[in-house]
């Protein structure tokens, strides 16, 4: 099976290399060799490795900075997404695209299901929300799926952060007052290679996060368990930024529990992303080694 990823350095796409079945045979162009904004360049790529599956990993995710950064920001989550919706459809490759827990406004007390309506609140959901459109517009049998607050041993994420944080003996002041699902990025690539595995599995809007709810502070907590650290919880309002968060982005995701995806606990996947960190990075991993538990395999 030939499978074209954008997004290849990022969290998810560099999880989904990793886990790849021995037949699939990828390409995984970065933003440095393809930009996804570039109609001509998305086609380009598409027609020369012809794939049977194409998977967008790729996001602008800096919520505060796509404030002021509003171009940009629907570029790469909307326009870039719909051209490789309308390649893939071109070509007769499946298509899977990726979104946010952030199309919702947070008001809910219960998981957001797929049929309620979004409303997201600042630019990044905003722009999330115009690319499940466009995606679905363009490709009606594309498969869109909404996670949350991914984390990973890849890349830049809220684990990482806290860690390093905690390695230098800092008082870690987290907001207690939003609620999520923290979800590893390796458990979204284990659904998106099972996915593709099946045939007949309708177009349209899925979602996949982890199986706990939790607070950014709690999630912290869950982070540095067993590890020396100073940790105080505030509030939303006690740590300014410039876009608006959910306060509760929790998701339901009984469409692919269904069909049997679901995620491993936070508590095995932080272990498991422990481990893998004192292997890609000694030197963060060395502050953390103490009380650090064993996962699978």
């Amino acid at each position: 099976m030939r499978v074209l990823i954008f997004g290849g350095a990022g969290q998810l796409g560099r999880c989904l290399q990793d886990r790849a079945p021995a037949h699939w045979h990828i390409h995984a162009p970065t933003s440095a060799q393809v930009d996804i904004t570039q109609v001509a360049q998305v086609a380009d790529v598409v027609a020369s490795f012809t794939p049977d599956v194409l998977i967008n990993a790729s996001s602008y995710n800096a919520v505060d900075a796509a404030e002021s950064d509003t171009d940009r920001a629907y570029a790469v989550n909307a326009q870039g997404p719909e051209h490789m919706a309308r390649a893939a459809r071109g070509c007769g490759a499946r298509f899977f695209h990726v979104s946010t827990d952030y199309v919702f406004d947070g008001t809910h007390q219960a998981p957001y299901t797929e049929d309620d309506t979004p409303a997201p609140l600042g630019v990044y959901g905003q722009s999330k929300r115009a690319g499940e459109l466009a995606v679905l517009a363009a490709n009606p049998d594309a498969i869109v799926v909404r996670t949350a607050w991914l984390f990973s041993e890849y890349g830049k994420n809220f684990v990482k952060t806290i860690l390093a944080l905690a390695a230098q003996d800092k008082l870690l002041t987290v907001v207690n007052d939003q609620v999520g699902s923290p979800t590893y990025a390796g458990d979204l690539a284990d659904v998106l290679i099972g996915l593709a595995g099946r045939d007949a599995i309708p177009g349209g809007i899925y979602h996949f996060a982890g199986r706990e709810v939790v607070s950014w502070f709690e999630f912290a907590g869950a982070i540095l368990a067993g590890v020396p650290h100073r940790l105080q919880p505030i509030t939303t309002d006690d740590y300014p930024v410039r876009a608006r968060r959910p306060q509760y982005s929790a998701l339901a995701c009984r469409k692919l529990q269904a069909l049997g995806f679901k995620p491993h606990a936070l508590s095995d996947n932080l272990a498991y992303v422990h481990r893998r960190l004192a292997l890609l990075d000694g030197k963060l991993a060395h502050a953390v080694q103490e009380g650090i538990g064993n996962h699978r395999g």
